[in-house]
């Protein structure tokens, strides 16, 4: 296959992806998509099927029940059946039926604590999240009102070792390019503390001014939301993070009067782990909140 043909079929795969975690809380019509994206359906199908082996059904199916999974633990003022619906389920009945299918539990089990085993079992799945000592109780955020951030990204298929390798991608394109001014960022489509690690959609972003066109060509461009989050500032060893962000879902947000929503959390890094000889990052967290 010629690369150009190779970019321009994951660059529609993504566009598929990216389509479908923001647009999760409606009805999502493969039709109109492909008629968006100027495919077949069956053309478009394949495409998607060749990059994450799962066909589109399947991925959204999926994407709505690890959203769900999430606003459970978070959002205490929501009945179950209006995170259902948010999540992009018209039926209560059929949400109950689909979660305790994927979970082994049902949603006010989960709810009610059913989760922390089921969180347990993917946080032993990292050695270095499990031999972290850090500790985040005196961590105390910021509230901040952030603008939307278009970023050029590499989708990371996985929360483990492998991201290592896509963030030198991305180094690669700003030292031959000798991009000056970016910010590295990294998208958390998934709360890898409740999806498995080699489920999670981790993205990594580079945010810049220069050179765009010619990373266009490379690299496909996205946005990141704006709105309200918390800030959390934090150094740290690679390990830390994901007991961070367990610490962060499941004890602050749940002790906090905050709730949660469906937009996915990032970090800015201002050092990236991935990239350090050390394995020691310095990053500010966002989740996004409401009251």
């Amino acid at each position: 296959m010629k690369k150009e043909t190779l970019q321009k079929r994951i660059k529609i795969a993504n566009d598929i992806m990216y389509y479908i975690y923001t647009h999760i809380d409606t009805h999502i019509d493969i039709e109109e998509l492909s008629i968006d994206l100027d495919i077949s359906k069956f053309h478009m199908q394949r495409i998607f099927k060749e990059a994450f082996d799962k066909n589109i059904y399947e991925s959204i199916k999926s994407i709505r029940l690890q959203k769900a999974a999430n606003l459970l633990l978070t959002n205490k003022y929501s009945t179950i059946s209006d995170i259902a619906s948010s999540c992009g389920y018209s039926s209560h009945s059929s949400f109950i039926k689909a979660f305790s299918n994927r979970f082994e539990i049902s949603p006010k089990l989960w709810r009610n604590g059913g989760y922390k085993e089921y969180s347990e079992k993917i946080m032993r799945q990292s050695k270095k999240a499990m031999q972290s000592t850090a500790n985040f109780s005196r961590l105390t955020p910021t509230i901040v009102k952030m603008p939307e951030i278009e970023a050029f990204y590499i989708r990371n298929k996985g929360y483990n070792i492998n991201i290592q390798e896509t963030w030198q991608k991305l180094q690669t394109l700003i030292l031959s390019n000798d991009i000056k001014e970016y910010k590295q960022i990294a998208l958390l489509h998934d709360n890898p503390v409740i999806t498995p690690l080699n489920e999670c959609q981790y993205i990594a972003c580079i945010q810049t001014d220069e050179k765009t066109e010619t990373l266009l060509q490379r690299v496909p461009k996205f946005k990141i939301s704006k709105g309200v989050y918390a800030k959390f500032d934090l150094k740290g060893h690679q390990g830390d993070i994901l007991k961070f962000i367990n610490w962060v879902y499941h004890e602050w947000l749940i002790n906090s009067e905050y709730e949660t929503t469906i937009k996915p959390s990032y970090i800015i890094y201002h050092k990236n782990n991935f990239l350090s000889d050390d394995n020691e990052f310095d990053m500010s967290f966002y989740v996004s909140i409401r009251f």
